[in-house]
């Protein structure tokens, strides 16, 4: 145990350091701070009860670890985020449990051996357990849902994917975290109906809080903050002087647009107007073009470009953006001029950004892949 200990307190200490002293600092970035240096402190208690016996009668850090983890993954998936008040609710039952493990630290009230045993500790050891269980569980589970919910809307917003915007390499964290305390929950049930204190389930807890610091100090550290650094103005930051009142006659939408404002010959006035800035001006050869690119050159609220799409073409950004990438490839495969560009140059050349999403995108709207498809027209001339 020690040396994992040792290793996992420099670990998340360094980790701890490097995002609070990275720049520009965001909120989102002093959140995952706190989280890493709350795991240096469990650490050091955990080596400090191995010399001490009776330093600590139970870990109440741990119950700090769901409510930071949610909060660091609101932080980074809000337009405009901000630490309110209520927050602080999150962490009562850190406070709570923090004042009894001192009150108790003369008593080894989580006895696994005689977990069962009907001592004076025996109901404060089921509140203990069942709190540690659902906290973590809880906030697992709500931490996915905003990374669930954030990824449904990537399409309205960005023509193209990374690691920084999807959040995927968070997502993969916030699994891991989950099976590594279903783990260590598991192994703390057999110890209990055992009576055996082999293996100890905080081991479990140490290795993956461990490899969880790691993982922050490298995907963490690069994380920008997401709508900020890509240019992503809230919601109608981008109209001047646009009429976004109700109207009722003539009021353009249903369903989740019905309040929207827009009206039918603005829709269409805006329509014509978007498709030829794509047709003439061609900004989705901008590998990195965002839906607030468009807005701010057509000066209109962004909900409205959206809708726009959804309801007009029955795309999301991501799609339309990518149709007009596609057809340019196909336009230059059939263009003597580039004739001795590479199928990858091509892609790269029409906007797209990585080799993957070329392949995948260009099958997805041809049913062939970019070879397939050139061989094709090579046949026909």
């Amino acid at each position: 145990m020690e040396p994992v200990l040792y290793i996992g307190m420099a670990q998340s200490f360094f980790a701890g350091m490097m995002i609070a002293t990275k720049k520009p600092q965001q909120l989102s970035d002093r959140v995952l701070a706190a989280w890493l240096f709350m795991i240096t402190i469990e650490m050091a208690f955990a080596l400090g009860k191995s010399y001490y016996n009776h330093l600590l009668s139970f870990t109440f850090i741990p119950f700090t670890y769901g409510p930071l983890l949610y909060l660091y993954t609101r932080f980074l998936t809000e337009e405009e985020p901000r630490f309110h008040l209520q927050y602080w609710l999150h962490f009562i039952p850190f406070l709570i449990f923090f004042f009894l493990t001192f009150l108790y630290r003369k008593w080894d009230v989580l006895q696994i051996s005689n977990f069962w045993e009907r001592d004076r500790f025996f109901v404060l050891r089921m509140i203990y357990s069942f709190s540690f269980i659902v906290s973590i569980s809880t906030y697992s589970i709500l931490s996915l849902k905003l990374i669930r919910k954030y990824q449904k809307k990537l399409g309205d917003i960005y023509s193209y994917t990374s690691d920084k915007i999807t959040l995927n390499w968070l997502k993969g964290v916030l699994i891991s975290f989950s099976l590594t305390y279903l783990a260590m929950f598991a192994a703390g049930a057999f110890n209990i109906f055992s009576r055996t204190s082999s293996p100890d389930p905080l081991l479990f807890s140490y290795i993956g809080l461990t490899l969880f610091a790691f993982a922050f100090s490298i995907y963490g550290y690069k994380q920008p903050e997401i709508y900020k650094h890509y240019g992503i103005l809230p919601d109608n930051a981008a109209a001047k002087g646009t009429d976004t009142g109700t109207n009722n006659n003539g009021n353009q939408g249903n369903g989740k647009y019905q309040r929207s404002g827009l009206k039918e010959q603005q829709a269409q006035k805006y329509l014509k107007q978007l498709l030829r800035i794509m047709e003439e001006e061609k900004p989705y050869m901008n590998g990195e073009l965002s839906i607030n690119d468009l807005t701010k050159r057509m000066e209109i609220p962004r909900h409205y470009l959206t809708q726009i799409l959804n309801e007009k073409l029955g795309k999301n950004f991501y799609t339309f953006v990518n149709e007009f990438r596609v057809k340019e490839v196909i336009r230059m495969m059939q263009d003597p001029e580039y004739d001795h560009y590479t199928l990858l140059a091509l892609g790269f050349e029409a906007g797209f950004n990585s080799k993957s999403s070329f392949n995948s995108i260009f099958k997805n709207f041809t049913g062939m892949t970019p070879s397939e498809y050139k061989e094709v027209i090579s046949k026909k001339a």
